[in-house]
């Protein structure tokens, strides 16, 4: 922990894709993860610890029907929505999480609740049973748009599968398939914390677990944290956060640990995004996917990713 205050910086993001037509256009997104950045920063300021702030703006992306965790999650292959999420402190390196949990508002809760737990990342059970010891009410995170997807996809794939089959693919429109929401903060005691929840690819076999509970796509060390997005088989295999953290922890600036990641998952044919910052205050970001939808604030400006397109995988603002 630093001995004097240092300038509190916030990156988050709301998924990647190809497209953001699925979503409402640049302008409709953008006012949604700006809403975040302001109430999270306005946070900071305030003297919120990293954590705090990251489970809070986690929270609020997860009540935002228009990305694809918590409330407007998408189904699985039998109509039922599970959803997982990740929480990782960086002064203390201990990462907790949930996988495959239902009826509940906020994954991130449960994450959040077993930080102080010997048993800090349980399946869809043992969520279940967390979500009654902490007597949260149950939730139905359901919407019409996502229930109407299923249908579509459901009515195509009985043409060509067996009922109950997996199915493999993008969603209508390609809006959900990569969807997952994550914060990264560094606070204004130096400490750095992320969050990262998903409601899963959509239409996937079910027990099928996603990379948001890993830490393959969400990982923090007292020196850089970073939230992963895209294909989670993809950033599984590239085991993409915990690969740039411990880059950084290796002595690598964190935009050249985001440039060397991000240049071998595009040689794999990779399809994934990632955002991090690390304890110098510097911000980064990186995708393979056509579009990331991230935004930040670096103490002075906020920003965002969705109409970045300068032909480079990285993209980053020192510390």
């Amino acid at each position: 922990m630093s001995a004097e205050r240092v300038q509190p910086k916030l990156i988050i993001h709301g998924g990647a894709g190809s497209s953001l037509k699925g979503k409402g256009g640049v302008e409709s997104v953008r006012k949604s993860l700006y809403r975040v950045i302001d109430e999270v920063y306005a946070l900071l300021r305030s003297g919120a610890t990293a954590q705090a702030a990251v489970i809070h703006g986690c929270q609020m992306l997860e009540d935002d029907p228009r990305f694809n965790a918590g409330t407007g999650s998408v189904l699985q292959s039998d109509g039922q929505i599970r959803m997982s999420a990740a929480l990782m402190d960086g002064a203390s390196q201990r990462f907790s999480g949930v996988i495959n949990v239902s009826r509940v508002q906020n994954p991130i809760t449960l994450a959040r609740a077993l930080q102080t737990s010997h048993d800090r990342v349980l399946s869809d059970h043992g969520a279940a049973e967390l979500l009654r010891e902490l007597e949260l009410p149950a939730y139905d995170p359901l919407t019409e748009i996502r229930l109407q997807e299923w249908i579509q996809e459901r009515q195509g794939n009985f043409s060509r599968e067996m009922a109950g089959v997996v199915a493999e693919r993008e969603l209508v429109e390609d809006t959900a398939g990569r969807g997952t929401i994550g914060v990264v903060v560094l606070d204004d005691q130096g400490c750095i914390a992320v969050g990262t929840s998903t409601g899963g690819k959509g239409f996937e076999r079910i027990g099928r677990v996603s990379d948001s509970a890993m830490p393959a796509g969400n990982y923090a060390t007292a020196r850089a944290a970073v939230s992963c997005t895209g294909i989670g088989e993809d950033i599984i295999d590239e085991c993409l956060a915990a690969r740039i953290v411990v880059r950084v922890d290796d002595g690598q600036p964190l935009v050249s640990a985001f440039e060397r990641s991000f240049r071998e998952a595009h040689q794999h044919q990779r399809d994934l995004g990632a955002i991090g910052l690390d304890a110098t205050g510097a911000i980064a970001w990186g995708k393979t996917s056509e579009v990331l939808l991230a935004a930040y604030h670096d103490g002075e400006k906020v920003g965002d990713t969705l109409e970045w397109d300068d032909g480079l995988l990285v993209g980053c603002l020192p510390g």
